[in-house]
């Protein structure tokens, strides 16, 4: 389960309306953004044409999502609208386009004939993290138990960055999971498909919360998951790798410069 984070450019062409535009730019630079973030964003994206994914539709508008990797599955129990299911054996900017495109092509005006969409990653120079996380206290999306980011991260001791630090935290959470403690809970006490229940073990981990938007359980493979004692906010993230590395470097002065998404963070020292 990959945190991500992707930039969208934009082209569009068809006849002038009434105004001589083709569509007012900021009005439609609004739409399609809150498109984008009613489809995918701050949701899981699963590939529906991949064998190793099951997914099944509750009567009370949840899913089940069991990712059956060996001795690694991933077990998902949420409000429909946490997911988006993608037509395609894998999830790739390839496939997230096509299903952007499919879904833009529907909620445009008509005057629009010829659509193109860009999914490009923010340039990183240095280390980066991929984690995911869920804020059950968050009154947004953000309260959804799967979604994650790709940020970059910067530490610095004394004043200087410390570049070996930083690529350490970027192994440290390549790919992880930040699971907070508040929310763990027994695996027998999640309520997860019956495939669910025939692949977990000692070797996972359960999480389960109520969030304004329901009920979110999750059961993740304890190798890939690292647990916080407290909620994982990015303020929150930024002062624990402070601690962290206070434990390393002792005395000296340690600042550090936690990213969230593209071009928003928060910063902690220690």
């Amino acid at each position: 389960m990959v945190g991500e984070s992707w930039l969208v450019d934009i082209e569009m062409s068809g006849e002038l309306n009434e105004m001589s535009m083709l569509l007012d730019f900021g009005r439609v630079k609004k739409l399609i953004k809150s498109i984008i973030d009613e489809e995918v964003d701050h949701k899981l994206l699963v590939p529906t044409g991949c064998g190793l994914v099951h997914i099944a539709a509750l009567d009370n508008d949840e899913c089940t999502v069991d990712l059956l990797r060996p001795a690694r599955s991933i077990h998902l129990r949420s409000p429909s609208q946490a997911f988006a299911f993608i037509p395609a054996p894998q999830v790739d900017k390839e496939s997230v386009t096509r299903y952007l495109l499919g879904v833009l092509a529907t909620r445009l005006p008509g005057n629009i004939k010829d659509l193109s969409l860009t999914l490009r990653q923010e340039r990183l120079d240095g280390a980066f993290y991929h984690y995911s996380h869920g804020l059950k206290k968050h009154d947004g999306n953000c309260q959804r138990i799967a979604h994650g980011h790709r940020s970059p991260i910067e530490i610095l001791v004394d004043g200087e960055r410390d570049e070996e630090l930083e690529l350490n935290w970027a192994e440290r959470w390549n790919d992880i999971y930040l699971g907070t403690q508040e929310d763990q809970v027994s695996l027998s006490e999640l309520d997860l498909s019956d495939l669910a229940k025939a692949h977990l073990g000692e070797h996972h981990l359960g999480f389960k919360y109520v969030a304004p938007q329901g009920l979110f359980q999750l059961a993740m493979p304890a190798a890939e998951v690292e647990m916080i004692d407290t909620d994982t906010t990015i303020e929150l993230l930024a002062h624990y790798i402070a601690r962290e590395v206070k434990k390393q470097v002792g005395d000296k002065f340690v600042k550090i410069v936690a990213y969230e998404g593209v071009g928003k963070g928060a910063i902690a020292y220690a």
